[in-house]
């Protein structure tokens, strides 16, 4: 009997524990800093709390790659098939 009622309480603990681990790492898993890709988008997430604007190297696939000034935040850079990366460049703008 005693085992009986053990089980549910250690299963229900063990649920617990995993579902937490997984709620707390999603939101910082969704939008990394710096570059980034999902299913089909290419994004550069510039975090910083100055409000800074920095300049960023993209690089392309099949095309000359360029720079772009980036605000704080997520900024959208393209296709994930046509972006291959992109990094800040050691400058603001």
């Amino acid at each position: 009997m005693r085992v009986r009622r053990l089980i549910p309480t250690v299963l229900a603990t063990i649920l617990m524990s995993a579902t937490a681990g997984v709620a707390t790492a999603t939101p910082a898993a969704a939008a990394p800093c710096g570059f980034y890709e999902t299913g089909s988008d290419a994004f550069y997430n510039h975090c910083t709390s100055d409000g800074s604007h920095v300049v960023i190297k993209v690089k392309v696939a099949w095309q000359a790659d360029y720079e772009r000034c980036v605000g704080p935040g997520r900024s959208w850079l393209g296709s994930a098939r046509k972006i291959q990366g992109a990094h800040y460049v050691g400058r603001t703008c």
